[in-house]
């Protein structure tokens, strides 16, 4: 493996120089790259996680963050190009599900084709629902937040973190709420979606919605737990990833 990563927007923590198996990992509204050190961790020897970092937080929190997912397509699929010529699978939890899929598209525009394309936690590009952020107060905001048990109550007590978090939060939701609806984006690749039983942001049938994205076969599985499923499953979910290459 002689490829090298760009620093600004893919991380690699655990470097395996010898594989040639990927797994390029977008996270949800307001997390980072980090959030997939775990199943860095995980996964086996000869499969690597490549976690993508967006700008407004951690190591690049001075950059704006964004609030719409096509200004960041190209940059990132950039950087992605020095894995191209191996085997790569690409995971998107909730946001990330949106961010993926764009890049899989513009991808597959140069002739690249994934092992497979995970949707977790995310509604097709095909559904609907009315969600207006930019509607909610701070306190309202954060009270949706919460509903979901991705992020500790006691960061929100931090009134600190509160302020310094909020801004790329709203924005990243905001990213979301201004994807639009389609029902003729498609791609190649096959597309697995991943859902928690009990997720409030996505209902299995909104899940299942995705085979009408996928022209390359689709399924699904469904995990227990809600939004955040993955973090009770990190093990399960890592065979899961791993699969990609069986």
């Amino acid at each position: 493996m002689t490829a090298v990563s760009t620093p600004l927007w893919v991380r690699r923590f655990h470097a395996r120089e010898k594989t040639t198996r990927f797994v390029v990992c977008f996270s949800h509204a307001g997390g980072s790259a980090s959030y997939f050190f775990p199943f860095s961790e995980l996964l086996p020897d000869d499969v690597e996680v490549l976690a993508v970092q967006y700008p407004g937080r951690h190591d690049r929190y001075r950059e704006a963050p964004f609030e719409h997912i096509e200004d960041f397509v190209d940059p990132i699929a950039a950087a992605l190009e020095p894995y191209l010529e191996h085997q790569v699978a690409f995971f998107g939890h909730s946001l990330g599900a949106l961010v993926g899929f764009e890049v899989t598209r513009r991808l597959e525009e140069r002739g690249h084709t994934l092992t497979t394309f995970f949707a977790s936690g995310r509604r097709a590009p095909s559904t609907w629902r009315d969600e207006r952020p930019e509607t909610l107060t701070d306190e309202e905001f954060i009270t949706e937040i919460q509903k979901l048990n991705g992020t500790s109550a006691a960061a929100f007590a931090d009134e600190d973190l509160v302020r310094m978090v909020l801004p790329t939060l709203r924005s990243d939701y905001t990213a979301a709420a201004n994807y639009p609806v389609n029902t003729d984006r498609t791609i190649k690749s096959p597309v697995v979606a991943l859902i928690g039983d009990d997720d409030p942001k996505c209902t299995i049938a909104e899940a299942e919605a995705w085979s009408g994205h996928a022209r390359g076969g689709f399924a699904i599985t469904v995990f227990p737990g809600g939004h955040f499923y993955l973090d009770n499953h990190r093990q399960e979910l890592a065979t899961v990833l791993a699969g990609a290459f069986s």
